[in-house]
């Protein structure tokens, strides 16, 4: 079996090795025209926390994708290959001065190790009038180490990367017997998906290794400790294809994250980073089986519309696009 994969960011990566798993004879592909610090992957925190209106075709199947991306993450976490993967643990604070729903997170509320409301004393560990707030344990990937890792993984099992712009499913037609969509906010065109829509956001990386807890606040505030540096964020501007720094963003960003912790007032400026989360309501993860042309069928795989919650729920959506393959090459063969 031939299989070919679009996009080489988290999803598609994570897809690759899920499938090198399950077909190890199998000839498997990626194509992609962006890679590494060019994909929108390489922008996230990388913390396992998907927000709540993240969301599969159905509540069975969301909670099912959240939870077997934690295992998948830990158990990545307890091998020797953590560090170099960029998987560790993180715990951290979440607090609001507006509505104890925003401190609570059903989705993995009974998959955390540890996820409860916060103490009258932690309420005061940060400045602010917090009425509500929640800890929690939890892991981040930083995508930084993760990409080149699981790309160098996928290429010592036999993987291919090929670089390619694929602007229409015709370009690769008689490439492979399977196809998987992993193409993020490029599906948009690929797909003439309407329902799939750029969520901008910006963070700022910032030197502050004294830093070992996250801590998120009311309006979009965020503060991720990574490997090499702290992820302040940030902002969701919806449908906004600008891929602009905005000085007015860095600004609103530096004055929350300070006032948050404000430790971070001397904390060196890095980097600052832009991307376009691709949002799906729901995220796609199904089978089409397309006619191109004069040609034939083509069998694709989608899975896409992850917004900003690629990097926590990708292993899940790669398990489930796995059994999608599955599914459609049992059929296939038995033709």
């Amino acid at each position: 079996m031939k299989i070919g994969i679009l996009g080489s960011g988290v999803i598609g990566l994570t897809t690759a090795l899920e499938l090198q798993k399950e077909y190890p004879n199998a000839t498997i592909s990626i194509v992609a025209d962006r890679f590494y610090k060019d994909t929108v992957s390489y922008v996230a925190a990388g913390i396992f926390r998907p927000g709540t209106a993240f969301s599969g075709p159905t509540e069975e199947i969301t909670k099912k994708w959240v939870a077997d991306s934690f295992e998948h993450w830990d158990e990545i976490r307890k091998t020797a290959e953590a560090s170099k993967a960029g998987i560790t643990e993180l715990s951290g604070y979440i607090f609001s001065s507006i509505s104890e729903s925003i401190t609570r997170n059903p989705l993995i509320e009974d998959v955390l190790p540890v996820y409860r409301r916060a103490t009258e004393e932690e309420l005061k560990i940060c400045p602010g009038d917090w009425k509500y707030g929640s800890f929690f344990s939890t892991l981040v990937t930083e995508c930084g180490l993760y990409l080149p890792w699981a790309t160098q993984k996928f290429l010592n099992a036999g993987g291919m990367v090929f670089n390619k712009k694929v602007n229409t499913f015709g370009d690769i037609y008689g490439d492979h017997d399977i196809v998987i969509n992993c193409t993020g906010m490029n599906a948009k065109e690929l797909c003439n998906d309407r329902k799939l829509v750029p969520v901008r956001g910006q963070i700022l990386k910032v030197d502050a290794p004294w830093l070992k807890m996250a801590y998120y606040a009311d309006y979009d505030t965020y503060i991720v400790p990574g490997f090499s540096a702290v992820t302040c964020g940030g902002c969701r501007n919806f449908e906004s294809w600008d891929m602009k720094v905005s000085p007015h963003d860095t600004a609103a960003i530096k004055e929350r994250c300070e006032a948050l912790v404000p430790g971070l007032k001397t904390a060196p400026l890095k980097e600052i980073r832009v991307g376009l989360r691709p949002h799906r309501d729901p995220c796609r993860v199904e089978t089409e089986f397309i006619d191109i042309p004069n040609r034939g069928i083509m069998r694709i795989v989608h899975q896409y519309g992850h917004g900003g919650y690629g990097v926590t729920c990708a292993p899940g959506t790669a398990k489930h696009a796995v059994k999608l393959v599955r599914d459609v090459w049992t059929g296939y063969s038995k033709l």
